[in-house]
């Protein structure tokens, strides 16, 4: 029997208040990395009016000025300008950060497994950062073998940003939100229902003045810079059944950190999957590799995307868990939800035999501790917004499909000979 629903998913503007957050901290986090790749850092950040809280624990022999990295990236953002309730140059920048519990620092440095002489392998010598779970997940609904929703919701976010920093809407301001609803049938999607923009702007544009027109004005200037474009080269399109909303509230002038507070890691479902796939609780910014929430979750999706993209499942999510200290995972779990073209456990014996999930084995092979220099120093920054995941603007190692063919030819040979 077929079945028509909706599905929805929302990405937020780089001035978003929690998004501020994750790139403050994982602007921090770059900067240790790039002088001591060996760092431990848990970088928190709170953002209120006028206010800007670093916290956390940090061990480095990094000699970095976080109050300086925090206004730089502030400014970056676009809030430059006091009268718009916050300002890199009149914020109050507060640090007050800790060091790494030893007690933690002991099972990282020295993993279960090396400290009991279970194994020599160099491999086995960093611990998990923490005890938890994480999940990866791609699909084929986009070329970037992402869900439709989030991947739209972020397009559409990324544009809204663009438009504004190159001057085609000057009086756009840093915060935003975008939401897309996608209408499926019988898991495919078909269709654009609502599309859902909320962005911050001058009170008044040029001589327009009434709020009424005010919105209007905006509500056509971002059909036609932004929507327009963002489905510019998509199969599937808005139509006239389409519902789209711009500042439901009917205006937003005051946003960003004047507008509500902000802090790390409250964004984990924009930051994966737009809920499409299950999440393990765990955010990413402000962690160095060694705590897999992050680099876990990365290697997961590097071996769900795989999967896809060798044409063994229509969708697939990997899930690890990891207890603190141990180098190996506790668990390992591939599901197809149906659409495998094996069977899920031959598909987990592939992913045991060819995925390093070792947290030193996933540093290592994306080169998670030490950033590429010909992007001078950012790295994790630039993942901080717009999503960790599906990100055709940035080369990013867990997006790569280097296994697939490796993936493809072993499903091809005898079972025994390939698992």
């Amino acid at each position: 029997m077929s079945r028509r629903y909706l599905f929805t998913s929302e990405s937020v503007t780089e001035g978003h208040p929690d998004k501020i957050c994750d790139q403050i901290s994982d602007t921090i986090l770059d900067a240790l990395l790039a002088q001591d790749p060996k760092s431990r850092v848990a970088a928190e950040v709170v953002v209120n009016t006028g206010l800007v809280l670093i916290t956390g624990e940090i061990t480095s022999k990094a000699q970095v000025n976080y109050v300086d990295i925090a206004r730089k990236k502030i400014a970056d953002i676009g809030y430059t300008d006091a009268d718009n309730g916050f300002s890199a140059n009149s914020c109050a920048v507060l640090v007050a950060l800790d060091e790494q519990s030893p007690d933690i620092a002991q099972g990282v440095t020295t993993a279960q497994e090396t400290r009991e002489e279970a194994s020599d392998d160099q491999l086995d010598a960093i611990g998990a950062g923490d005890q938890g779970l994480m999940f990866g997940f791609a699909c084929n609904e986009t070329p970037e073998l992402m869900p439709l929703p989030i991947s739209l919701s972020h397009r559409i976010s990324r544009r809204l940003a663009a438009v504004r920093k190159t001057g085609q809407l000057p009086y756009l301001r840093p915060d935003g939100k975008t939401q897309v609803t996608v209408i499926y049938e019988d898991g495919k999607p078909v269709g654009i229902d609502t599309i859902l923009v909320s962005t911050q702007h001058t009170a008044t544009i040029g001589d327009i003045t009434e709020q009424d027109a005010v919105q209007a004005k905006i509500k056509e200037d971002l059909w036609n810079t932004v929507v327009l474009p963002v489905f510019a080269d998509m199969e599937i399109q808005p139509d006239e059944e389409t519902r789209f909303l711009v500042n439901p509230t009917g205006k937003f002038v005051i946003g960003g950190p004047q507008g509500d507070s902000g802090l790390t890691g409250r964004k984990i479902i924009v930051d994966t999957y737009g809920g499409y796939s299950r999440h393990g609780g765990g955010a990413f910014s402000g962690k160095d590799p060694t705590k897999v929430d992050r680099s876990a979750a990365y290697a997961c999706r590097y071996a769900a995307k795989n999967i896809v993209a060798a044409g063994l499942a229509e969708k697939c999510e990997v899930q690890l868990s990891y207890a603190i200290g141990v180098a190996r995972p506790v668990s390992i779990m591939v599901e197809t939800f149906g659409t495998g073209k094996v069977d899920d456990d031959v598909l987990l014996e592939l992913v045991k035999q060819h995925f390093e999930l070792r947290p030193a084995g996933i540093i290592q092979k994306f080169s998670l501790c030490h950033l590429p220099g010909e992007r001078g120093g950012r790295f994790f920054q630039d993942v901080a917004a717009y999503g960790h995941f599906g990100r055709t603007d940035l080369d990013l190692p867990w997006e790569r499909t280097d296994k697939a063919a490796l993936l493809k030819e072993a499903v091809s040979q005898p079972l025994s000979a390939s698992v």
